[in-house]
C-alpha cells in the first residue's frame, strides 16, 4: 500500500498513465500494465530505472525484484 502511494511521485508520469502497482508479494513487486505495447517499452527501457528508485525509497530487502504483466 505504501508503494502505490508513492509511486505516482517517484515514476515518469508517462509510465504511471499505463502502469500501477498491483501487490507486493516476498519481495516482488507486481505492476499492472494496460497494454503489451507499454509492458515491452517499459521492460525495455525503464524496469531498472524504477527498480532502482524503488529500492532508494524503500530499501533492496522490501523491493527485490519487478514483475510486470498486462492486464
Amino acid at each position: 500500500a505504501e508503494i502505490a502511494k508513492v509511486w505516482n511521485s517517484l515514476i515518469d508520469p508517462r509510465l504511471t498513465a499505463h502502469a500501477q502497482p498491483t501487490g507486493l508479494v516476498r519481495g516482488t513487486l507486481f505492476v499492472t500494465v494496460d497494454s503489451s505495447a507499454w509492458l515491452s517499452e517499459i521492460v525495455r527501457y525503464g524496469r531498472r530505472e524504477i527498480l532502482e528508485r524503488l529500492q532508494h525509497s524503500f530499501g533492496r530487502e522490501t523491493v527485490k525484484k519487478i514483475s510486470f504483466r498486462v492486464g
